[in-house]
This record gives C-alpha cells, sequence and structure tokens, in this order.
C-alpha cells in the first residue's frame, strides 16, 4: 500500500470516527450543565477508554478534539485512559499509554506517556491546612502541568510538576518539582539522575 493510499484510508477513519462520537459530545455538552465539564468528560472517556484497538484510538481522537481544549489528529491515546480536565492540550505525535489519568495538562509535540502514569493538575489539587475541617471539604489549587517537547514519562510515574524538554522520567518516579530539559530524573520525590546531551552537543 502506498503512502497517498495509506493516507487517504487514514482520512475516511478519522471522518468516520467523528460522525461516531457526535452524540457523545452532544451528551457531554448536557451533562455539563448539571455537573460541568470536568466531570462530564471524565464519564466519557471511561467509557471511550474501553473500546480497545485502532477503532477507540481513532473514536477517543475524535472525541477528544472536539472536547479539550486541544488534541492533534496525529496524538494517539489507549485503552483505559481517563481525562477528568477539558483544559488539558495534547500537541502533535503524543502517544498516551494505557490506563493513565490526565487532569489539566499539556503535552507538547513528541511526548510519549507510558502505562498508568498520572498527571494531576498539579500538587496542590486538595486543601489540607485546615486541621478542622476533612480533607474533602477544604479548596484545592488546579494548575496546568507542561510536559515538555520529545519527553518520556516512564511506566506508573505520577507527575505534579513540569517537565522539560528531551526529558527522561524514570519509571514509579513521583515528580513534585520542576524538571529541567535535557535530564534525566527518577526517585520518589524524583530528582535528577545526570544529563542527556543536548541538541546541537558534539558527540
Amino acid at each position: 500500500m502506498d503512502d497517498h493510499t495509506r493516507e487517504a484510508l487514514k482520512a475516511v477513519a478519522r471522518s468516520l470516527a467523528t460522525v461516531i462520537v457526535t452524540p457523545f459530545v452532544w451528551s457531554l455538552h448536557v451533562r455539563s450543565r448539571f455537573v460541568g465539564s470536568d466531570r462530564a468528560i471524565e464519564a466519557s472517556t471511561q467509557a471511550l477508554g474501553l473500546i480497545p484497538g485502532l477503532t477507540g484510538q481513532y473514536l477517543r481522537r475524535a472525541f477528544l478534539a472536539r472536547t479539550l481544549a486541544h488534541c492533534d489528529q496525529s496524538a494517539a491515546i489507549e485503552f483505559g485512559t481517563i481525562f477528568s480536565d477539558v483544559g488539558t492540550s495534547i500537541d502533535a505525535n503524543v502517544y498516551i499509554g494505557p490506563c493513565c489519568h490526565i487532569g489539566l495538562a499539556h503535552f507538547e509535540r513528541d511526548v510519549l506517556i507510558a502505562a498508568a502514569v498520572h498527571v494531576p493538575s498539579g500538587r496542590r489539587t486538595h486543601g489540607m491546612t485546615d486541621p478542622e475541617l476533612s480533607i474533602h471539604a477544604q479548596p484545592g489549587e488546579r494548575r496546568r502541568v507542561r510536559i515538555g517537547a520529545g519527553s518520556w514519562i516512564g511506566s506508573g510515574a505520577v507527575v505534579m510538576a513540569d517537565v522539560g524538554r528531551r526529558t527522561v522520567i524514570g519509571a514509579g518516579a513521583v515528580v513534585t518539582k520542576s524538571i529541567p530539559d535535557d535530564v534525566v530524573a527518577g526517585g520518589v520525590p524524583a530528582r535528577v539522575l545526570h544529563e542527556r546531551p543536548k541538541p546541537g552537543d558534539e558527540r
């Protein structure tokens, strides 16, 4: 199959997916009036997350392109991944693996997210400063977490702060403070382990 035919088939598949997810989009807009847009998108992505394989990828991408702040047509979102904030942006060639949970985030181009990664909306999604109130009753603070272009986040990581460009976060790491560009970081809490070559460095 030549490239032209392959691209034509992809365009057809994207169009069909857009039609198929239209009822999900309408449903989200209706439910948003009663429960809020973030809770509505969480429920919708729970349902769409159960569709396996390439079919699921096309349907999830078509839905998210019409409901998130941005979702590029080249992004791939795998089985079981849930979104809980409509303000999230997903740039070109981003891969988000299976069974992830995504809050308010910006995934810049060429980011790779492995399985079971959690990106909540910052470090303070729940308040806990008042000992007289339950944590459930205390207001939190949501902030956008930026994952820099070309970065790779390993399986099971929890990312609560920004990650620089071309940076690798090890499996199981917990990122509580910003990590710079061009490094490998890991651990709980995550710390820089060593630098990676920067673009233009002599080898």
